[in-house]
This record gives structure tokens, sequence and C-alpha cells, in this order.
């Protein structure tokens, strides 16, 4: 008896991250970083949740530029490109 599994779009949504809420969890992580009165072990555990965290918003941000992408070239708007956003210089 095989089973295939079929990749259905919508499971695929469903199972990545809320992008807005595990924004909200890692702002709350490096609040209590922050305010230092954490264990070690403790601000270790925080820390490596916050790296999670960060690499699943990563993956749900690629998730989305690819999408956007995707309904670009389907829609025939080759005059449109993508690029890099860019983030305020820390001098200022």
């Amino acid at each position: 008896m095989s089973s295939k599994k079929t990749k259905d779009p919508q499971d695929a949504e469903q199972a990545a991250p809320d992008l807005e809420k595990s924004l909200a969890e890692l702002e709350q992580i490096v609040e209590k970083l922050e305010a230092g009165e954490l264990t070690l072990d403790e601000s270790l555990k925080q820390f490596e949740r916050g790296v999670q965290l960060t690499r699943e918003c990563q993956a749900a941000l690629r998730t989305a530029e690819q999408k956007v992408d995707i309904l670009l070239k389907k829609s025939g708007a080759d005059r449109f490109e993508t690029e890099p956003f860019d983030t305020p210089d820390s001098d200022d």
C-alpha cells in the first residue's frame, strides 16, 4: 500500500510560522534579555529560542518574496523587478 503525499499549498501556508506572532515573541525575548534578570541558563534558553524564531521569520520572508516574484511573472509584469530592501544606516 503506497501512500503518496501531495503538498497542498494551503497546508504549506498553515505550517508556515505566523510572522507577526514570531516577531512579537522575539521582542519579548529581547526585553527579557535586556532586563538582565534571567539566570545564565534561562538566558541561553531564551537566546536559543530567539535564534530559532529569527530563522523562522527569515524563511517566512523568503517564501513571501518568492510568492511575489511568481505573481509578478504570472501577471506578465516584466517591467517590475524586485530589489533588496535597504535598511537605514546605523550612523543616523
